[in-house]
């Protein structure tokens, strides 16, 4: 059972390293290692370069009516 589910969520993984999406290729990693399989090519658990931090927006000034 476990092989059959490795192999999918391998195939999960390429779709998302070709679309670019990092964060869903971490998880599917975290998943196949929950599984006991380990690659070369498995994402490293370690900090990320990009600060997730917020931006406040500034409220659109609006115009008085005349």
């Amino acid at each position: 059972m476990h092989k059959s589910m490795i192999e999918s969520l391998l195939e999960e993984r390429k779709g998302y390293v070709l679309r670019n999406l990092p964060d869903r290729v971490a998880s599917v990693d975290a998943s196949l290692r929950e599984l006991g399989f380990e690659h070369k090519y498995l994402t490293q658990e370690t900090a990320t370069a990009q600060p997730a931090s917020e931006r406040a927006v500034k409220p659109s000034v609006q115009k008085r009516k005349q």
